[in-house]
């Protein structure tokens, strides 16, 4: 049995048959991808009607679940229809598969994780009273605003460097949730400590991933494509017609043989983290009995500390 698509002329390709590992890779990323569409709608099926509350009220969780949703269903379309954004190759023959249409996607998918990230910073900062975590929600979103920026340079010049930027910006996004999760931990006891501890060790590993292997790679490209001085830079609107236009259907491992161990963690893994932080969003209003008695008294005294100052002005405009 064999997976066979017609390619473009201009396309390089071979039949996608089970012997070629790609076709293994490929059934993998849709099976996950399956299944995480899946667990979204039990989510949504168990959480959008919750009862309200203060910190993880109706309005919220529905816009979590919204979030959630953008997010595990751009990547389950990236995974049925995997491309190379820079190199412009993909498997299969389809306008669907051109650049333009796939980092559409990736880019409001991904403004949206960056978005869940930002709404449990502020859920936990607001119940701790702790600014650093606050602060840093604000922060989030925007450094991955700038980051799909550099992206769509990359994709548009073909300029690897563009991604590598790119990445170092989801480094630093991520290096202030890890620091602001670790300002968190001394504030709550048992299962939620726990939890933190395993979301900083994941964003540990994902930062050396990125660092160590990622951004390193597209360091590598562009090094390599600079010192050939084969490589045509093209402006920003001949890539935009190229990238709404040109795709390459390829079957060769070779090709793909760098792709396959970030894209396989991302469609997976990162999907899995945007479904946690759903779950865990939900559980506002249980969170708070975790807070150790110094966070309690601390984040009561500044909240008695607010309603003092807003007193006296509450009184002179009744005055």
């Amino acid at each position: 049995m064999s997976l066979e698509w017609r390619a473009r002329p201009s396309s390089v390709s071979s039949s996608l048959a089970w012997s070629n590992p790609l076709a293994w890779w490929w059934s993998l990323l849709t099976l996950v991808s399956g299944a995480n569409i899946a667990v979204w709608f039990v989510l949504y099926r168990q959480l959008h009607e919750q009862p309200t509350g203060s910190l993880g009220g109706t309005s919220g969780i529905e816009l979590m679940l919204l979030l959630c949703a953008a997010y595990v269903f751009g990547c389950a379309f990236r995974s049925f229809l995997p491309r190379a954004d820079v190199q412009r190759i993909c498997l299969f023959d389809t306008w669907l598969s051109s650049v333009v249409v796939g980092r559409s996607v990736a880019t409001v998918a991904e403004i949206c994780f960056a978005a869940q990230w930002a709404m449990i910073l502020h859920q936990l900062g607001t119940m701790t009273g702790a600014d650093t975590t606050l602060n840093a929600a604000w922060v989030i979103v925007p450094l991955i605003l700038i980051a799909e920026c550099f992206s769509w340079y990359a994709v548009l010049t073909t300029n690897y460097l563009g991604n590598a930027i790119e990445n170092s910006i989801w480094a630093v996004a991520f290096f202030v949730v890890g620091i602001s999760l670790c300002r968190l931990l001394p504030a709550f006891d048992g299962p939620v400590r726990v939890v933190l501890a395993i979301a900083i060790a994941g964003i540990a590993s994902y930062l050396a991933f990125l660092m160590t292997i990622d951004v390193p790679m597209y360091l590598s490209r562009w090094r390599t494509e600079v010192a050939d001085g084969s490589s045509k830079r093209l402006r920003p609107l001949e890539g935009l017609h190229d990238v709404s236009t040109r795709w390459i259907v390829t079957h060769d491992l070779a090709e793909w043989k760098d792709e396959i161990a970030w894209m396989s963690l991302y469609f997976s893994m990162a999907v899995w983290a945007s479904l946690a932080l759903c779950v865990f969003y939900s559980l506002g209003d249980y969170l708070p009995r975790y807070r150790t008695e110094a966070t309690v008294a601390s984040w009561s005294s500044d909240a008695l500390a607010v309603v003092g100052k807003q007193q006296p002005g509450a009184a002179r405009h009744k005055v």
